[in-house]
Parts: structure tokens; sequence; C-alpha cells
């Protein structure tokens, strides 16, 4: 194993401050921890977000990218039991947790206040190598490439938002205002739910996007904006709106049209991140007595339960994936996913991959 390995390391807190650089391999491995060769890494819109300098986390620069990967373990601590030298894996991303907080004891580590999160808080795996806790493993099914493993932790929230934090029953509408990388999952998975019909709202420049979800089974893609969005609620059903909304964009606009298009006594559940006020009423909210929720992350049952839905391929992200790249065409990546042209690129970081 060499010395030195190539990494994309977001130095500084910058419009652009992301690299390719060749940084230590990590050496010294805790009794805990595991050392995994990088197989494929998925590129998250957070990561767009820090080359663009437009996050609302803290970000411990400088760091490692990288928070959706899998790979094979190349060394592990003296007290790891369970995994071994050339296990295929794939890793959570809860790189830190305190481990004793009631979310902890819970095992709701994603709530852990001191949470920190592979790619912003501690390096993460766009590099040849990433030393992981064991207890952020998964092994991975035979049937399951690494290039699908990539997606596993965006499965995984879409997951906790359609499956755990929303209730779709048999038959319901759904309506996902989003058809980014999790709001496109979210479409999937409300399906294998049950959805008797599910909408995607996106935008003009999203056709992309938007044809990725027709593909996935969308019933119907809009990108028209309220007035087209109203007259599809009211060709549905009874026409008093959506049993459930899921929205994964951020915008606190499309958080407005949800509380329009759902119905009295339905659901929207909030899994996209953006920083910008709401400066709009709540008061829909009250008057149709919906419940609304908001989504992060997950936690070890809800991997077992994708990795098994992966494994048995009930579950296949692959048509969201647009670009495969060595670690050296990650810029082609970020560019190509924040123009909206691909849903989602995959860097191949380990040279012998």
């Amino acid at each position: 194993m060499a010395d030195s390995m190539a990494a994309i390391v977001h130095y500084a807190l910058a419009e652009g401050a992301v690299e390719l650089r060749e940084i230590p391999v990590p050496q010294s491995l805790g009794d805990d921890e595991v050392l995994l060769a990088s197989r494929a890494v998925g590129v998250c819109g957070s990561e767009i977000h820090q080359w663009r300098n437009t996050q609302s986390w803290k970000v411990n620069v400088p760091v490692v990218l990288g928070h959706e990967f899998c790979g094979v373990v190349a060394r592990v601590g003296k007290g790891i039991h369970g995994f071994r030298e050339g296990d295929r894996v794939t890793c959570e991303t809860a790189a830190r947790i305190c481990g004793h907080c009631a979310y902890c004891r819970a095992g709701e580590y994603n709530l852990c206040p001191e949470r920190l999160g592979f790619g912003y808080g501690l390096d993460g795996a766009m590099a040849d190598y990433v030393k992981v806790p064991a207890r952020c493993l998964h092994h991975l099914p035979d049937a399951v490439s690494f290039e699908q493993a990539a997606l596993t932790e965006p499965c995984c929230v879409a997951y906790n938002a359609a499956c755990v934090k929303t209730h779709i029953r048999p038959g319901d509408s759904v309506l996902v205002f989003g058809p980014g990388p999790i709001g496109l999952l979210c479409l999937v998975l409300a399906k294998l739910s049950g959805a008797g019909w599910v909408g995607v709202v996106g935008l003009k420049q999203d056709s992309a996007r938007l044809a990725v979800a027709r593909q996935l089974g969308a019933d119907r893609t809009l990108d028209g904006g309220p007035e087209e969005l109203a007259q599809a609620v009211r060709s549905l059903g009874d026409g008093l709106g959506v049993d459930a909304v899921v929205e994964a964009t951020g915008v606190s606009a499309a958080l407005q049209q949800a509380l329009t298009a759902v119905r009295a006594g339905g659901q929207i559940t909030k899994v996209g991140w953006g920083p910008q006020p709401f400066n709009a009423s709540l008061d829909p909210l009250v008057a149709k007595a919906v419940q609304l929720r908001g989504s992060f992350s997950h936690n070890y049952g809800i991997w077992e339960k994708v990795i098994a839905l992966m494994g048995s391929g009930q579950l296949d992200p692959r048509p969201l994936v647009g670009r495969v790249e060595p670690l050296a065409g990650w810029r082609r990546c970020f560019e190509e996913m924040s123009a909206g042209k691909i849903v989602k690129g995959i860097l191949k970081p380990h040279s012998d991959a």
C-alpha cells in the first residue's frame, strides 16, 4: 500500500475551493476502525453546495469529500469482529456520534447532537482509502454491484422520508417536489409502498431529470408552475388534494405549494434542505389539520432494509446514474449535476478498481 493517495479536498470556505490533491493514506487505526479501499462514491447535491460555497451547514475545512460510498476492507483494527480483509461493504454516514445520549441509546443516532458526517465533519471517501468506524459498515450481497452500492445512502435517505416518516397506504396519491436524486428515489419507494398515483414536480430546466422520473414510473410530471399543479390536483380523484407530499427541494416556495396541493388531514414530509426563510403563513397547515414532518438521514435498520431491497432487485438506483468517472473526472460530474444535465454522478476512486 502506497504512503500517499489521490483525494478530492474541500480546502476553504470559498466558491470553487475544491481540488484533486495528493494526501497521506491513513495509517493508524483505532481498535474499532476499518480502512476501506474506496470502490465507488456517489456525488451528492451537498457536495455541489460545498463546491459552490452555498451550504447551510458547518464544514470543517480542509476535508475530503464523499459520504455515499462502498468499498473493500483493506485493514481492520484489533477489536474488529464480523469484518475482515477483502469483504465487500457499504458504509453509513454518521462518522462520529457520542454513543450515550438518549438518541444513540434508542438507535436514532442520526439525531445525536454530536453527530458529524463524512465529507464535511470528517474526511470522506473521495479518495483511494478512507478510515471508518466498523459500526458504520454493512456487508454487500453479491448481487449488488459497487456502482449500485454507492447509492445505498441516498436510497436510505429516501426510505426514511417516504416509508418511515410518511405513511403511504395502497392506493394513496403522492406528490414529490424535486426530481433530484432524493426526490426520484422517494418516487420509487412510494410506488413500492403501494401508492396508486405519484406525481413529480420540477422546473423547466429539469426536463432531463423529469424524463428519468417517467422512466422510474411517475404517473405525471409537472414543470409549469402553480397553475399547472392546481389543475393536476383538481383532476385527480375527488379533487380535494393529494394524500401525501414529499418536499425534496429545500425551496420555501415548494413548501407553500405543498400546503396548497395536500388534502385536509394529509401529510407533508420535508427532506430537502434550504437556508432561506419561509416567509409565508402556516395558517393552511392549521386549517387543513395537515401533519408536517421533517426527515433527516437514517439508521441501522433502514440500511438493512434498503440493502435487502437492492439485493432482491426490487430497488435499483442505477437509472439515476448519468456519469461514471475516475477521481480525476470529478469536475465533469459536479458540473453536469449542477446544471441538471444528469441526476447522479459516480466516482471510482481506487486505482486498481
